[in-house]
């Protein structure tokens, strides 16, 4: 029976989320994790990669899982068996036509960046650093002008296995919360590394090194030489996904909660 999961997870301790050939994924944890209970193999298929060192507060996955289990056994059960950097929130069993990739409709991100001289500790690896205090109102400035759907070359890895680089961005706001700032953004699909190479670049405008209208210029170029460095995966959170409300899953959508040092 095909069930869906959400799951949390602390990317410092992994390789990314897909399955590697030394088993240090998410996926790979979850995979053995969901077999111990089930008694057999099982593959599991992501809302969305993440790479190494990224989190996520509900990433959506799906597994065939035999019928002969209570529902607590793929939440509790499944717990006991994975490290503690990771935990399964929820588990439903749904419809064989849902899946966690193809199925979802949007993907939301965020990230949140400390910005103050001293490194931070208590947050360290769960936001982004930069050394001095970065002008939010410029990059939502900045942010505003690639909403919708472009041509995100520039903001593209040199790896990125996607087919086509046009997207269109639905959301990419920029707001502070006390000594952090919060990036967060939405779309059907992202590129990869397509969300920390935009946030580099709103560091840069919000650093005062380039205006605004830089993020424009960028986008039209086409051009990932042109473009900022990427920036740290420690503030990235993958946030969730959203699927048609016909396969009634639990919120799949879920907050990142931090307490800023």
């Amino acid at each position: 029976m095909r069930h869906a999961l959400a799951l949390e997870y602390d990317g410092r301790p992994f390789c990314g989320f897909q399955s590697q050939a030394n088993g240090c994924g998410v996926q790979d944890a979850l995979e053995r994790a969901l077999g111990a209970i089930a008694g057999c193999e099982v593959g599991v298929h992501a809302a969305g990669r993440t790479d190494a060192g990224v989190h996520a507060t509900a990433q959506v996955v799906h597994a065939d899982l035999p019928e002969d289990r209570p529902p607590s056994a793929w939440v509790r059960g499944v717990n006991a068996h994975l490290p503690e950097a990771v935990a399964v929130r929820w588990a439903q069993a749904v419809d064989a036509s849902f899946h966690a990739r193809f199925s979802a409709t949007a993907r939301h991100y965020a990230y949140l960046i400390v910005d103050r001289p001293e490194r931070p500790a208590l947050l360290a690896g769960r936001a982004g650093w930069y050394h001095r205090p970065l002008d939010a109102e410029a990059m939502r400035e900045a942010a505003s002008l690639v909403v919708g759907e472009h041509d995100f070359t520039s903001f593209r890895a040199s790896e990125c296995q996607a087919k086509s680089p046009v997207k269109t961005l639905s959301r990419f706001d920029v707001t502070r919360i006390g000594e952090l700032v919060r990036i967060d953004c939405s779309a059907g699909a992202f590129l990869h590394h397509m969300v920390r190479n935009l946030v580099g670049a709103l560091v840069v405008v919000g650093a005062g090194k380039q205006p605004p209208g830089w993020m424009a210029e960028l986008l039209a170029a086409r051009d990932r030489r042109r473009g900022a460095p990427t920036f740290a995966p420690d503030g990235l959170y993958f946030a969730g996904a959203d699927y048609p409300a016909s396969f009634g899953l639990p919120p799949t959508r879920r907050d990142p909660v931090v307490i800023a040092a």
